[in-house]
């Protein structure tokens, strides 16, 4: 029996992980609170049903304690990091009507808010939803092939070149290449696919994808942890630690409302003489709209963002995101498909001849551009030969022998200055917006051939949604010549172009740009780090490059169409308008019904039911950034 039919015989070993539970503390705490309000409020009643006044005023009095206990544990760890929230004032609240004696508004302002931390924890599990089925997909455990056994490793354990067996419905953890000759793979998880995916001998497979025919065999390219799949693993986690700067600036001004909540329950008392209008004041001013309905919101809008497929960091990216008006763009891998293709070959001896040694040569070489020539020779049915003697400068050119000929492809900064054919090629020149490579045979100039990175279909609708979108500039920020990325740009009509530019260069723009407004960048997330990291919002496209997104990048496109990105910013606007709302709307209901409240219209027990139907009202209108 092979090893890959031994395989299919053996029982399977689990290699999926558990969902991370993102609510666990908040969901605890809001279900006990909101127990103790519940049992609290029913046993006294059925207290009082009975006869038993005093022990059901205890009843509701030992309520309204258990969450008041809970919320001040919270309120110091808060202080602690110096987070002053406006929870204080429901603190208060709850406080002083068990001083005044007010147990049944107490137990009332308990359920309000132990309610309105339930509505948090559910609204932060909807957006769980959005990536439960990422998080359910992290492998733990992998079986590598040694020889003619199998082992069960660790993912940690996995290094570049292993070989792993991946059975029908294992996940794969590592980024690979197809060994087997063909497979079935279900890339539902990332790219939203919904059937599997034939895949040929040779092919790349993105770890994060489910094997859905036969055991197959993949060698490994990249460790797990910096694989396609570690790096959205990585977002998903970043957003729990997001706090949006909307939220921050309700902090920020919670000691302005809870000095005015305060001045207007010590008008009110001193000035009718009844100590009891403090408590009615307190408790219309428990402000949760503020506390709860911002986060709702925003955590509603990345919810919605990852159901569209774009993983966004957490709140904060995706009120940046609202607010950005200039857009810079990498070209390839971006724009354009970053997959050249051969478009021209200019040979004096014959086409086929000098692409059959160029591709001969480039099999040695993993250049895009090499890759390309290599595909074109496979296509016209050329016969390759082996080559030897390779040598390679990254990112210039290649040379070696192939059938007893010194063979040299790449393109004018590869070639000595001095080399009187290099010098005429130079003269000679390519066509505009393309990229040339020559050919040199033993020294001797053979011939040219040409490329195009042809530019994305979906492109040119992004660049007219975000026109629509109100985006005064956007600009093309390139690392190649600038003719080809004048053509890419006068294709898109753009309003400007910078080409030549390493990442530090690229950096440099999105600071200039930055004086128009709120800066977007869209780049593939390898080259172009640096400047999403620097972008006011980076937003990652290109499945292959997620891992080195994770760390720069601020949202990561996981499917392929770069629509999603005007998707994601009429989600970010439209969750922003909520969270604005939903501070507005909480202030202003607050403030009245304080007023009320001091003035004697709203008695304690009525405040706090009045104060229910408008956080109730408010958190689930911030709900509506979920639909």
């Amino acid at each position: 029996m092979s090893v890959l039919d031994e395989a299919k015989a053996q029982p399977r070993i689990g290699v999926s992980g558990e969902p991370r539970a993102w609510v666990t503390d908040i969901g605890l705490q809001s279900t006990i609170m909101a127990a103790a309000a519940v049992l609290g409020l029913a046993g006294a009643f059925f207290l009082f049903l009975m006869d038993f006044g005093e022990a059901s005023r205890l009843a509701l009095a030992a309520s309204t304690g258990v969450a008041l206990a809970f919320l001040l544990l919270d309120i110091v760890a808060k202080l602690r990091n110096g987070d002053f929230g406006l929870d204080l004032i429901a603190a208060l609240a709850m406080g002083s009507t068990l001083w005044f004696g007010e147990y049944l508004a107490g137990a009332i302002v308990a359920l309000m808010y132990a309610g309105g931390q339930f509505l948090e924890a559910y609204a932060h599990r909807r957006a769980d939803e959005g990536m439960s089925a990422l998080l359910a997909q992290v492998p733990r455990t992998a079986l590598r092939l040694l020889q003619d056994r199998l082992e069960e490793v660790a993912i940690p354990d996995i290094a570049v070149g292993d070989v792993l067996m991946i059975r029908r419905g294992d996940v794969v953890p590592a980024d690979g290449m197809l060994l087997s000759e063909n497979a079935s793979i279900d890339q539902s998880v990332l790219t939203g696919e919904a059937f599997p995916v034939p895949l040929s001998k040779g092919a790349r497979i993105e770890s994060g994808a489910t094997n859905a025919g036969d055991a197959v065999e993949i060698k490994v390219e990249s460790r797990a942890e910096d694989s396609t799949y570690s790096g959205i693993v990585k977002l998903v986690e970043a957003s729990r630690r997001s706090k949006a700067r909307i939220a921050r600036l309700a902090d920020r001004y919670a000691i302005i409302f809870l000095l005015l909540t305060l001045a207007i329950a010590a008008s009110a008392a001193i000035l009718s003489g009844d100590m009891a209008r403090i408590v009615a004041v307190l408790v219309v001013a428990t402000p949760c709209p503020l506390i709860l309905a911002v986060p709702v919101a925003l955590a509603a809008g990345t919810s919605k963002a990852a159901k569209a497929g774009v993983l966004v960091k957490g709140a904060g990216p995706l009120e940046v995101l609202a607010d950005a008006s200039v857009a810079v763009f990498d070209k390839t891998g971006t724009l354009t498909a970053g997959d050249p293709e051969v478009v021209s070959i200019d040979a004096p001896e014959g086409a086929d001849k000098i692409l059959r040694f160029a591709a001969s040569l480039d099999q040695a070489s993993s250049h895009v551009v090499g890759r390309a020539i290599v595909k074109e020779a496979q296509r016209r049915g050329l016969a390759l030969s082996r080559p030897t003697e390779v040598s390679e400068l990254a990112g210039a050119g290649i040379s070696g022998l192939v059938d007893g000929i010194r063979v040299s492809v790449g393109g004018d900064n590869y070639f000595t200055p001095d080399d009187e054919p290099s010098r005429a090629a130079g003269q000679k020149g390519g066509k505009k917006g393309r990229m040339q490579a020559k050919v040199f045979l033993d020294g001797r100039l053979a011939g040219e051939i040409g490329f195009e990175d042809r530019l994305r279909g979906d492109a040119v609708d992004l660049i007219g949604k975000l026109r629509k979108l109100g985006f005064g500039r956007i600009v093309l920020a390139s690392g190649d010549e600038r003719s080809i990325a004048a053509a890419i740009a006068g294709s898109l009509s753009l309003d400007a172009v910078e080409a030549r530019l390493s990442p530090v260069e690229k950096v440099q723009v999105i600071t200039r740009e930055r004086a128009a407004g709120r800066v977007m960048m869209v780049g593939d997330g390898v080259n172009d780090a640096p400047a999403l990291a620097a972008a006011d919002v980076g937003i990652a496209v290109g499945a292959t490059n997620l891992a080195a997104a994770a760390e720069a990048a601020d949202i990561v496109l996981i499917r392929s169409d770069l629509n999603r990105i005007a998707v994601a910013i009429e989600i970010a606007r439209r969750s922003r308008a909520i969270a604005v709302q939903s501070i507005l709307a909480g202030i202003g209901l607050s403030l009245v019904a304080m007023i009320f409240a001091g003035a004697g219209f709203l008695p304690p027990v009525t405040g706090a039911l009045l104060q229910e139907a408008i956080d109730v009202a408010v958190i689930v209108n911030a709900l509506r950034a979920l639909r």
